[in-house]
């Protein structure tokens, strides 16, 4: 099966609901854990790489030297053509790499609200994109639709909420694969960011439902059936 690649950010952020879909689907995982001071892999060494998220912003790479490295890797396993999915961070760094602006959204926006599919949407991603969905938020910066790329979503409190780059480079400023586990997880260690505003929900209120976690789980699973070539 296929041998896929991630990269973490942060030891609290990982794969949530992607490991346990990828693992039931039979294929090989590889982590670089660039908080710990793993390197990574050859460009061509992988099918499929996902891009995870973390607290920290594109440009930080005075406090984080593994950025500009990290973006050197990007841009050469974009070149490859290689299938790429980017999440909340790992969006904005596809972005950055891409040449679009990455910078400070109007508003942090962190729980469950709603995003709408715009009308861009390519035919092959079309079944496995709702028109509407509640999504989970944790972001405070937003990117730019890099050139030849097409925005997917947006929301009210956020523009560009995901973007397609040629049909093989996906980024999602938001996150299907949210566990219950995982977003505990995110609370625990983010909870200064958990102030009262407009499009900041609770920690309670973060947890509350089951059922917007297994929704929003299921759009995974479709998405990445869909989006990875993943039988090779």
């Amino acid at each position: 099966m296929a041998a896929i690649h991630w990269i973490q950010h942060v030891s609290f952020e990982g794969l949530g609901y992607i490991e346990k879909y990828l693992i039931d689907q039979g294929h090989d995982l590889f982590c670089s854990r660039l908080w710990a001071g793993d390197t990574l892999p050859p460009p061509d060494s992988f099918t499929a790489l996902i891009v995870m998220g973390g607290p920290m912003g594109i440009y930080d790479d005075e406090e984080h030297p593994w950025l500009q490295v990290e973006k050197e890797f990007l841009a050469q396993v974009v070149d490859l053509g290689t299938p790429i999915l980017g999440i909340c961070l790992g969006a904005q760094l596809l972005a950055d790499v891409l040449g679009a602006e990455v910078s400070a959204n109007p508003a942090k926006e962190i729980g469950w609200f709603p995003v709408t599919r715009n009308d861009a949407v390519p035919d092959f991603l079309e079944p496995v994109l709702p028109e509407e969905m509640t999504v989970f938020h944790w972001h405070g910066d937003t990117f730019g639709i890099p050139e030849n790329a097409v925005s997917l979503y947006s929301s009210e409190a956020c523009v560009h909420q995901a973007f397609l780059y040629k049909e093989h480079v996906l980024g999602l400023q938001f996150h299907l694969e949210t566990t219950r586990e995982s977003a505990t997880a995110l609370i625990d260690n983010c909870r200064n960011e958990l102030v009262q505003d407009s499009w900041i929900m609770t920690g309670q209120e973060m947890l509350s439902s089951e059922d917007s976690f297994n929704k929003i789980n299921d759009c995974m699973s479709a998405l990445l059936e869909t989006f990875f070539p993943l039988k090779g």
